[in-house]
């Protein structure tokens, strides 16, 4: 079974279609039949390249982790504060891409079958941010996610400063 990593020229295009779907239309659009039509093939055709419509879902989930690791890392080459950096990081990746966002964090991970390391890869600066304390990470990660989902869902008030809020809450989580 093909792993995300070893993913064919052809596969990876099946995956950037993909991607293309869950962008504009959200997980309700991703289909195989349809990811099949974006490509002009049939759907049976995809098969010979990602067993499942799981395998092709790991394989986003593997790519947005990756995505997310390489803008903490361009985020903190400002020098500031690396909290407030990765939080908005975070934050503007999700608004970016909210249906993507969703798949990544709306169900358990088949971490077996993601790119070994990339969720690590995105984990790591919030874990070195927090002085290597995974508690702490996962703690502000929750705190993160929170607010991205209420902001995604609308659930926030109108005219509510979420800016202030993000600042409030990650000011509780520093030393």
């Amino acid at each position: 079974m093909a792993t995300p990593e070893t993913l064919t020229p052809r596969a990876q295009e099946i995956v950037d279609a993909a991607r293309e779907l869950i962008e504009s239309e959200g997980s309700e659009g991703l289909s195989m039949r349809r990811v099949a039509d974006r490509l002009g093939i049939r759907a049976p055709s995809i098969y010979k390249h990602l067993p499942d419509k799981r395998a092709l879902e790991n394989a986003l989930i593997s790519d947005a982790f990756e995505e997310q690791a390489a803008g903490f890392a361009a985020a903190l080459e400002d020098g500031g504060d690396p909290l407030t950096a990765l939080a908005a990081s975070y934050r503007s990746f999700a608004l970016a891409h909210p249906y993507l966002y969703r798949l990544m964090t709306e169900r358990a991970l088949d971490r077996e079958r993601l790119v070994p390391g990339a969720e690590d890869r995105a984990a790591r600066p919030v874990i070195d941010a927090m002085g290597g304390d995974v508690d702490r990470a996962r703690a502000v990660w929750a705190f993160a996610h929170g607010m991205t989902i209420l902001e995604l869902n609308g659930r926030f008030p109108p005219g509510a400063d979420l800016d202030a809020a993000w600042a409030t809450g990650l000011a509780a989580f520093r030393p």
